[in-house]
Formats: structure tokens, C-alpha cells, sequence
């Protein structure tokens, strides 16, 4: 695609005004926001990393959390995974996968005003499910999935 001078010239001087502006301190880029807590990530059985996120607090299955996630992964280091929710409020979104050696694979807080919809990829140990739950308040609503892990990519 060719470009003209007149074009040139205009990308040049926004671009030099950019970096003129973030050198000068004008423009800052804000702080990551990510918080690694060592007890609700450690290795252990599906039953005490629920323990220890929601105490003892009840899960209703949901059919308004939806998971997209392929039913068979070729590869179990990188496993897409898309969650949307049509909850009202949803505060928190977790991920867990049931056999990994460290079940709770990814946990979102959210803003109860922001529509409930995340995206990872996941590393799965073996055939799995993999369990999606919601904190919408105080309660809780969950969602699951089975996926079927295949070595070396035969699908059989």
C-alpha cells in the first residue's frame, strides 16, 4: 500500500509527539494489578482447594454460566478456554480443573458493573473436568465440562 507524503508527514509528527510526550512524563502508563495468593494455588485435592477458596459455603450448578472448551485436547499444555456468565453481579470467576496437581487453574475478580466474560488457556495433567465457578454476592453458582486430553494428538 503506498503512502503519500502528506500522510507520512502526519504520522511522523503524531508520532513524535508521542514520544516527546512520554518522555517528558506527560503520558504513564498505570500499575499491573495482579496478586499471586500462595495458599489458594497450592497443590492438593479438588475437595480442599474448594475448602479453601469458599469455606463451606453452597455451589448451585448453573446453566447460565456457559464454557467454551474443546471436548477433545490434542494437546493438554495449552487448552483454550472462553467463560461468559449471563449472572447479575458476578464478583469473582474461578477455574479449576479437577485431576491437575494444582487444581485451581486461573481466578478473576471482577467489577460486579462489567459484563462476566474471561479467556485463558489452560494446562490440563490428564482427562479432566474442568469446573467453572461464579460468585455472584454470597452465593455461588457453578458450571462444568469434561475434557478428554489425548496423548500425542490422536483423537481416539
Amino acid at each position: 500500500m503506498p503512502v503519500n507524503r502528506r500522510e507520512f508527514l502526519k504520522k511522523s509528527v503524531s508520532l513524535g509527539a508521542y514520544s516527546m510526550a512520554l518522555a517528558s512524563g506527560l503520558v504513564k502508563s498505570g500499575p499491573a494489578s495482579a496478586e499471586w495468593i500462595a495458599e489458594q494455588f497450592a497443590q492438593g485435592k479438588l475437595e480442599e482447594t474448594l475448602k479453601t477458596l469458599f469455606k463451606d459455603a453452597k455451589i448451585t450448578e448453573s446453566d447460565k454460566i456457559e464454557i467454551q472448551i474443546p471436548q477433545i485436547a490434542e494437546n493438554g499444555a495449552v487448552v483454550p478456554i472462553t467463560v461468559t456468565s449471563h449472572l447479575d453481579g458476578v464478583d469473582t470467576i474461578s477455574i479449576l480443573v479437577e485431576k491437575n496437581p494444582v487444581p485451581l487453574a486461573a481466578r478473576f475478580d471482577l467489577s460486579p458493573e462489567l459484563e462476566p466474560f474471561v479467556s485463558a488457556r489452560l494446562k490440563m495433567a490428564e482427562t479432566s473436568d474442568v469446573i467453572v465457578i461464579a460468585q455472584a454476592g454470597d452465593n455461588l453458582y457453578s458450571a462444568r465440562q469434561t475434557v478428554k486430553v489425548t496423548i500425542g494428538g490422536c483423537g481416539g
